[in-house]
């Protein structure tokens, strides 16, 4: 089903859903406002064969041709949130909320080389799914498909708020320092917090408000 298209959309993070705290949050601060905000399931039904590029592919299918379009995303959303924005034109403002920029770079050392070379060999992982609270399994092409993305090219001058906790132990703080370094159209802000953001929450939304004006 296509959804209807609102000029906000949030995209939720790995193993997540349009269900998570903060997507709920931020849906029910826009509500407040008069603002609809889409919140697509990137699960699809179909976990397993969770690719960023079938999350791409997904949301271009949800975009309407026109700007302006302020495209919100969560750790993979705000991975994903990061290359559609560097592929889509009609998308002028996006807001990334703890990204996982070298996704890979910081996931393979968590699992080690033997929980890798399993996967590979069996081509099947079972994660923890937060969104469905419950072990679920996913295919080996995650890590091929996003293995072919190199962040380097995301070069589009978007204009760009990134929000991540100094203490983020799941994407370092680093990653986004790292992409904000050399785009000097991407305004990071550091917040005393981890992966989640779930004590800062106020503070994500007065900045998402003075960066989109919403006030």
């Amino acid at each position: 089903m296509i959804l209807p298209i609102a000029p906000y959309l949030y995209l939720h993070g790995f193993a997540s859903s349009p269900r998570s705290a903060k997507a709920q949050y931020f849906a029910d601060r826009f509500q407040a406002l008069g603002i609809s905000l889409t919140i697509p399931d990137l699960n699809q039904g179909d976990f397993y064969h969770l690719t960023l590029s079938r999350q791409i592919h997904q949301v271009e299918d949800l975009l309407p041709t026109h700007p302006p379009i302020t495209l919100m995303g969560s750790s993979f959303g705000g991975l994903t949130a990061a290359w559609l924005g560097e592929r889509n034109p009609q998308i002028d403002r996006l807001i990334l909320l703890a990204p996982a920029f070298q996704f890979l770079a910081h996931w393979e050392p968590k699992l080690g080389a033997a929980q890798m070379q399993q996967w590979q060999s069996e081509q099947s992982l079972v994660t923890y799914h937060y969104g469905e609270a419950k072990p679920m399994a996913i295919d080996y092409g995650f890590v091929t498909d996003l293995a072919q993305y190199d962040e380097a090219e995301i070069q589009r001058p978007v204009p760009t708020l990134i929000l991540h906790g100094e203490q983020d132990e799941v994407i370092p703080v680093q990653a986004s320092r790292a992409f904000a370094a050399h785009r000097p159209w991407v305004k990071l802000i550091e917040l005393p917090s981890d992966h989640s953001l779930a004590n800062v929450q106020s503070d994500l939304w007065q900045a998402i408000q003075d960066f989109c004006r919403l006030r």
